[in-house]
């Protein structure tokens, strides 16, 4: 679940007066960043306003579609799209799951920042309104498949910094940025993965 959580957790602002801008940032962050890497804290509230989970870990991506983000709180996960294939390691139970990765990808929030950027094609983009010093989007899937309702994408001074993502079960998970870095120079295998030895491979 927590591969959906943070996929889910690609938040977008947007504000009317500051909407216009908000949404510029958002075409502009698409446009302009090719890849980026930054930490991560995420925070997932339950429909009765409890905290259900704390994690923390690092992500980074290069379009199209490639990206990895490791779990190092309160659990040591892996997880790297390569452009084809989807590898899920979860280091405590040593095994990896695989799949397609448009499979798993589809209208998730993370096509928003490692697809094509055809974003009306899967999303609608909508007015989110301004709150705490930031605009927000509001993306809401097409596909009522998608699994979540409507994802939040925060920008502050036209930096992405945090996503909310609101589920079908009533959860709404929230992701906070730090140390964002746009454009990086990653080595080829950053976005590859080889099962360690021993790990069980489930899938395809």
């Amino acid at each position: 679940m927590s591969f959906r959580i943070l996929l889910s957790a690609a938040a977008l602002l947007l504000a009317q007066g500051a909407s216009a801008a908000a949404l510029d940032d958002l075409h502009a962050f698409l446009d302009s960043a090719k890849s980026a890497r930054a930490s991560f804290s995420q925070t997932v509230i339950s429909r009765n306003g409890k905290v259900t989970q704390r994690a923390s870990g690092s992500f980074s991506f290069q379009k199209p579609g490639r990206f990895r983000f490791v779990y190092q709180q309160p659990y040591a996960q892996i997880i790297v799209g390569d452009g084809q294939k989807l590898w899920t390691y979860d280091k405590e139970l040593n095994q990896v799951t695989v799949k397609a990765v448009g499979k798993a990808l589809g209208a998730t929030p993370a096509a928003l920042l490692t697809g094509d950027g055809q974003l009306e094609r899967n999303f609608t983009l909508r007015d989110g309104g301004e709150a705490q010093g930031l605009a927000w989007v509001d993306a809401t899937p097409k596909q009522q498949e998608a699994g979540f309702e409507k994802v939040r994408i925060a920008f502050h001074g036209g930096a992405l910094v945090g996503m909310e993502v609101h589920d079908n079960f009533g959860q709404t998970t929230f992701l906070k940025f730090s140390s964002f870095e746009r454009n990086v120079h990653f080595d080829a295998g950053e976005f590859r993965f080889t099962p360690p030895k021993g790990a069980d491979v489930v899938g395809e």
